[in-house]
């Protein structure tokens, strides 16, 4: 018994020294007044690994690596929606390092932007100028219905080049094709190069009742003027060097949010201009 006794006690002993060596911890801190920002990577370079973004550095702190590359035309964090990184409001610096044609990091930007505290979204669009700071729209509007919904989400930006180092004067207009009546329709009002139409609704009819719900949706643009002339469908230059009228068509479902970023070259064959999706939520 007194064996028995002295074993217990042994045990115990050595549960409680476990559970404080092994305390559980959460290395996180409340986002509180912070700076939260997406960082996209929409210079117009060729989509190769050599202009791959395989560091980052905001405020001399690393943020992602190469074990976390930043791909031409795409943001991070990636992997999840609503992710966000944190920095100090106010001035914030920017580092980007690619490989290019050297098999080492290379300093390709440093450049500085001013955030506030909150949710925003930061483009790259030049490695010779600073980035572009926008409001993410957060919170996001909510929609309450007894039956289901037919709405998504789309924010639509202009970063569109004309040629190297040319951004496009053209003041475009994003639009959706309705799925019941094929007629287009406006996202939002037409923008300037490094403008968003902030978060429009795009009715999503889906396609199987018995769904959650989504939907291939038809996209085009046009040309809109100072004046609000309509100067007809915008057109950009293909894979051939011919110029066509800009259409594509992307998945959209239910109560999701979807960044469309238009970037790229108008009037160059290679990297010619395309709209780039990003979930949001």
């Amino acid at each position: 018994m007194r064996t028995l006794k002295y074993l217990s006690l042994v045990i115990l002993t050595v549960l409680v020294s476990s559970c404080e060596k092994n305390e559980i911890t959460y290395d996180c801190r409340p986002a509180g007044d912070a700076a939260e920002f997406q960082l996209h990577y929409m210079v117009p370079v060729v989509a190769t690994a050599a202009n791959y973004i395989t560091r980052v550095e905001v405020n001399g702190q690393l943020i992602s690596n190469s074990t976390n590359v930043l791909t031409t035309y795409n943001g991070i964090p990636g992997g999840a929606v609503g992710r966000f990184y944190t920095a100090d409001p106010g001035v914030t610096n920017f580092k980007l390092y690619y490989k290019g044609k050297v098999n080492v990091d290379s300093l390709v930007y440093d450049q500085n932007a001013t955030m506030a505290a909150g949710k925003q979204n930061v483009f790259v669009h030049s490695f010779t100028l600073p980035p572009v700071v926008l409001e993410n729209g957060y919170p996001f509007e909510s929609n309450t219905t007894e039956a289901t919904d037919s709405t998504a989400w789309v924010k639509f930006y202009n970063f569109l080049y004309e040629t190297s180092g040319v951004p496009t004067t053209l003041r475009i207009q994003y639009q959706y094709l309705d799925s019941k009546t094929n007629l287009p329709v406006n996202i939002g009002s037409p923008v300037y190069f490094g403008e968003t139409t902030g978060w429009q609704p795009v009715t999503v009819i889906k396609t199987d009742n018995v769904s959650a719900g989504s939907r291939q949706i038809y996209f085009n643009m046009r040309v809109i003027d100072a004046s609000g002339t309509d100067l007809g469908k915008l057109k950009v230059m293909n894979t051939s060097g011919s110029f066509i009228d800009y259409s594509d068509y992307w998945t959209l479902s239910i109560g999701r949010r979807y960044h469309h970023i238009f970037a790229g070259f108008r009037a160059v064959k290679s990297p010619n201009s395309s709209v780039k999706v990003f979930t949001a939520l």
